[in-house]
């Protein structure tokens, strides 16, 4: 028997409502247009969201660089190879991380080319000046994400209307999107709210200008990456000698860079501790400028990274599970001082090491022994290692909310994104690159960074006592060259914005990933064969 059933495609979902009884008021119109994209800035499901979640754009700009690692433990972290692809840079198209972030970053990117046609469709609903706010601060954030957009992937299709077809989208190059991006930002500026955008009320978690002012900055600073077409041939254009209209003058890369990081400093401080900056209720940080809101009992956002670093007993130490992953490379320890006699004070606050306490007791393991994380037994490849399990220093950094749901995903602690510790860097490398007289101003900014480390020791102090590691952290005082200063800004970079997703962003521009990550690999073959025959290149 052939039973035939005709059915009606036509839908009516009970739960959406016309388009035009959702534009009535000025009210709907800002909450449709501008407040929902905000929806998008975190995420709580894998690729989703600037920072928070796992296998998106957090972790290619971490796991692709030198920083950390996600090693393979017997069973556990193999998944397919897809993680030690994505250290070795061999991964093939549609691999998972690229794949994430490439669709969330489009598809953003489309909802504010949807927002700014209903803006222009809707528009009289609200006088001319507040369309040309909600106009700017959509602009802003379409151009942020092209940033990302860009940086990641090069050469990308440039769309700015949500109604094209396949057949019309073509890659364009990356110097046009750069100055695509930069012209959108300063174009939108002065209609942009000059509001903090950390501290909780109406601005809380919106593009204002001080964030539009900080992308700017960081858009200059890699003026020389974002401008160059073909980055395999090894030259780049001099960012001394590019030229950007900037408020009316004519300025280079490096002049830009210093013109809108000053542009930040009536606005935000550094706060007198580094951790400050990551507690549980971190909406009182002077020094954040951009974050994605977080509160257990509000948004859906997560933040997972503790969640997959620590060990499972260090999370059932907290009553919550854990997933016994992330680590610290060695190139990391390195950097940090971890093992010697003087040990940046930073590093114990980035990052669990060695015999782990939690309210001052020992946590154990299943037998009973010690949890002890062991930092310079980290290897890709651990299983079968005595190791397996405990290699790595632990990601730390925030403080851990142990009121968090979700065990401990859904914390109270903004997740940062923009922080004016980064300003006063790009600022610093800026300086140095102007050189002359430039470089001392480079020096002593860096130095104040120093400073802030330097008495950033509440939340540690019995380290030296506990672990027989002397913190440190000196001040430069000497006379140095343009290649030295240069030197010591990258590394106070390494130092100060450990595990923020900034390490390959920063050895792109220097021109030195390459050079490190090849390095990196080299060393690590010596203990890990998989990482025999791995090369990095630029293209």
């Amino acid at each position: 028997v052939i039973l035939l059933v005709s059915c009606s495609l036509t839908e009516h979902p009970k739960d959406q409502i016309p388009e035009e009884q959702a534009y009535t008021t000025a009210r709907q119109l800002y909450q449709n247009t501008v407040a929902t994209l905000y929806n998008y800035i975190g995420g709580d499901a894998d690729g989703q969201g600037l920072q928070g979640t796992c296998r998106g754009v957090y972790d290619l700009n971490t796991f692709g660089s030198d920083e950390a690692m996600l090693p393979t433990r017997g069973g556990d972290w193999y998944d397919g190879g897809l993680w030690q692809a994505m250290y070795k840079h061999s991964w093939a198209p549609g691999h998972d991380l690229c794949k994430n972030a490439w669709l969330y970053l489009y598809k953003v990117i489309t909802l504010c080319n949807r927002s700014l046609e209903t803006l222009q469709a809707h528009g009289n609903l609200v006088d001319a000046a507040t369309l040309r706010g909600y106009q700017a601060e959509v602009r802003a954030c379409r151009a942020m994400y092209y940033w990302y957009l860009m940086d990641l992937f090069g050469n990308v299709p440039l769309i700015t209307s949500s109604d094209v077809s396949m057949s019309q989208v073509t890659q364009e190059k990356r110097s046009v999107t750069f100055a695509f991006i930069v012209k959108e930002l300063q174009t939108v500026l002065p209609d942009l709210a000059d509001e903090n955008s950390v501290k909780s009320g109406y601005y809380y978690g919106r593009v204002t200008r001080p964030v539009a002012c900080f992308i700017l900055a960081k858009l200059m600073l890699n003026a020389e990456v974002y401008g160059d077409d073909d980055w395999t041939d090894g030259q780049r254009p001099d960012g001394s000698r590019m030229k950007f209209s900037v408020d009316g003058q004519t300025m280079n890369a490096w002049q830009a860079t210093v013109y809108y990081c000053d542009k930040l400093d009536a606005s935000f401080a550094l706060m007198p501790n580094y951790r400050d900056n990551f507690l549980v209720h971190n909406e009182t940080s002077t020094e954040n400028i951009f974050v994605i809101p977080m509160d257990k009992n509000l948004y859906a956002n997560q933040y997972q990274y503790l969640f997959r670093s620590r060990h499972y007993n260090h999370g059932g130490a907290l009553g919550m599970a854990a997933e016994n992953g992330t680590c610290a490379t060695l190139s990391t320890l390195q950097a940090y001082g971890y093992g010697t006699s003087a040990t940046d004070s930073r590093y114990a606050i980035n990052f669990y090491s060695d015999t782990l306490r939690i309210d001052g007791r020992i946590v154990r393991l299943d037998n009973g022994e010690a949890l002890v994380y062991k930092p310079l037994e980290v290897r890709l490849n651990l299983s079968g290692s005595a190791y397996e399990k405990t290699a790595g220093a632990r990601m730390a950094k925030y403080e851990i909310d142990r009121t968090a749901y979700a065990n401990g995903k859904l914390q109270d602690n903004d997740i940062v994104l923009f922080r004016y510790a980064d300003v006063l860097l790009e600022r610093a490398e800026a300086l140095a690159q102007l050189g002359g007289s430039h470089l001392q101003e480079a020096l002593a900014l860096v130095n104040q960074l120093r400073r802030r480390a330097k008495q950033s020791t509440a939340a540690i102090a019995n380290y030296e006592s506990q672990y027989g590691v002397r913190l440190n952290v000196g001040q430069y005082t000497g006379s140095y060259n343009q290649a030295q200063t240069l030197k010591i800004v990258k590394m106070e970079r390494r130092l100060e914005m450990g595990m923020e997703s900034e390490r390959f962003f920063d050895l792109v521009r220097w021109g030195e990933a390459a050079s490190v990550i090849n390095k990196y690999y080299a060393e690590e073959s010596n203990d890990c064969a998989i990482y025999n025959g791995a090369h990095f290149t630029a293209n």
